[in-house]
């Protein structure tokens, strides 16, 4: 066995928006700790590794949000094997072991428990640049959702708080134009940002607005091998209700992946469906087999996400022969 296989140890990791607690599998035994979940804190994580003499730990922990991201970054960096899996896994192994309390001490040592048992897949952090062009976009959409919703309170206001909804419009305007000129500022001069965004940019429907998203959770395409794994990772694969002669559910997508994703991929795929010549060959196979408009917009959305999978690990632009149907 290799030297650093066997010098592993399991570490679980329950995130939480302020702090995370860990347990650590050590000679058998947990020994457990809690710290901030901030910089400070990643540094006494890893010193704390370090005083047990732990140079090589499989830490385990759930996609929670955004909250486990800069750990993972940071366990990443420091040389640890790092693995995100969904909650719905952990759940599903703690009724399996018949779990009956639940703690933020008692998950950690479960996840640790899954991880030295299910020895997952290995998470590698993006790029620097696709996680700052990720920073951005996701402050981008923070900024739009702000004003939309002082928007919506500005059509009920009155007097002095309407004067300073206007102005609070006023100002996230002016963050957003800063911010949208920041974004294109960063592909442009990024040399491999800047050819991937003219690569999706060659596929009929993804436009400015969808396109760095793209780029930010896709990249080049290497981070998956197929398309499939792309859709899946946007929670747009089917999931299939059937059980034995008598369960024949609806089939719905298991939306387990990022939300960021499909709501990015909606509005082109409406556009899509209604306007774009490119895919009327795709939509009108769907129509007459009897799929809903709503089933085909989600089509589309799975079709175009693998489509930018396929534009990107190939760096072929958008051929319609190829894609078409």
């Amino acid at each position: 066995m290799d030297k650093t296989v066997k010098d592993t140890h399991f570490l679980g990791v329950d995130i939480a928006k302020h702090k995370f607690d860990v347990a650590l599998i050590l000679n058998g035994k947990f020994k457990n700790k809690v710290f901030e979940n901030n910089q400070t804190g990643f540094a006494a994580l890893i010193h704390w590794l370090t005083s047990h003499q732990v140079n090589h730990a499989h830490a385990c922990m759930e996609a929670t949000g955004v909250y486990w991201e800069a750990l993972a970054t940071c366990l990443a960096d420091a040389q640890h094997q790092v693995s995100v899996v969904n909650p719905a896994q952990i759940a599903a192994y703690a009724k399996s072991t018949l779990q009956r309390g639940k703690t933020d001490e008692q998950d950690a040592r479960l996840i640790a428990r899954f991880c030295e048992r299910e020895r997952p897949t290995l998470w590698q952090p993006a790029p620097a640049n696709q996680r700052e062009l990720l920073q951005l976009v996701r402050q981008l959409q923070h900024l739009n959702e702000s004003y939309q919703a002082e928007q919506n309170r500005l059509k009920t206001s009155t007097g002095d708080v309407h004067t300073s909804i206007a102005d609070t419009m006023n100002f996230l305007s002016e963050q957003i134009k800063q911010l949208s000129a920041k974004i294109d500022q960063h592909i442009d001069q990024d040399p491999s940002l800047k050819q991937n965004h003219a690569l999706l940019d060659s596929i009929p429907g993804i436009g400015d607005k969808t396109a760095p998203w793209l780029l930010a959770y896709l990249g080049t395409g290497e981070r998956f091998g197929r398309g499939k794994q792309a859709a899946a990772f946007a929670g747009l694969t089917p999931r299939p209700w059937q059980s034995g002669s008598s369960i024949h559910g609806k089939s719905r997508i298991s939306k387990t992946g990022h939300t960021d994703l499909r709501r990015v991929l909606f509005m082109p795929a409406l556009a899509t469906y209604g306007r774009k010549k490119a895919f009327v060959a795709f939509v009108e196979r769907l129509k007459a087999s009897g799929k809903t408009p709503k089933e085909i917009v989600v089509a589309l959305m799975r079709k175009l996400i693998t489509i930018a999978q396929a534009v990107l690990r190939t760096q072929t632009p958008f051929n319609a022969e190829l894609h078409a149907n």
